[in-house]
């Protein structure tokens, strides 16, 4: 699909630069894990980026389905490699589509909990156990924020 127009004063542009921009940006597949314990559940910040829309943003951990592996896989590598935690009793909770400016995310959402392990912080600057009801309290990445309004509502 490709349109040129051309303004009055002679200048030209196409959509079609634009459209195959759109069609082209990377989709990516990841777990996140709502960890529970004593009625908190654990948050983690992101460290200091060049993106803004992600730079010391709060998010659930997780990362990355690698190929061949189940969400449920992906879910524990990611959380052992992330945390040093080894979790259990995983349940699907819901999938959220989310568009950043440079890549689209599929964030496949799982409740766990812990079953041995303590946690060291790998990958993230800051974590804090925080009940649901102050969720709305820390600066979330944009694709979690669904899952802070999934927890406040359905949790």
């Amino acid at each position: 699909l490709s349109f040129v127009f051309h303004r009055k004063n002679g200048v030209r542009f196409s959509l079609s630069r634009i459209y195959s921009n759109f069609s082209l940006m990377k989709k990516i597949e990841v777990v996140a894990a709502i960890i529970k314990s004593e009625h908190k559940v654990l948050c983690v910040q992101r460290p200091k980026y060049s993106k803004r829309y992600i730079s010391l943003k709060w998010e659930f951990p997780g990362g990355k389905i690698k190929c061949g592996e189940t969400k449920e896989e992906a879910l524990k590598r990611e959380i052992k490699e992330e945390l040093t935690l080894d979790i259990g009793e995983i349940q699907y909770r819901l999938t959220v589509d989310h568009s950043n400016p440079d890549f689209h995310l599929n964030l496949h959402v799982f409740s766990c909990s812990v079953s041995s392990g303590v946690i060291f912080l790998n990958e993230h600057v800051a974590m804090k156990w925080t009940t649901i009801g102050d969720l709305t309290q820390l600066d979330w990445a944009a694709a979690d924020i669904p899952v802070v309004e999934f927890l406040q509502t359905s949790f």
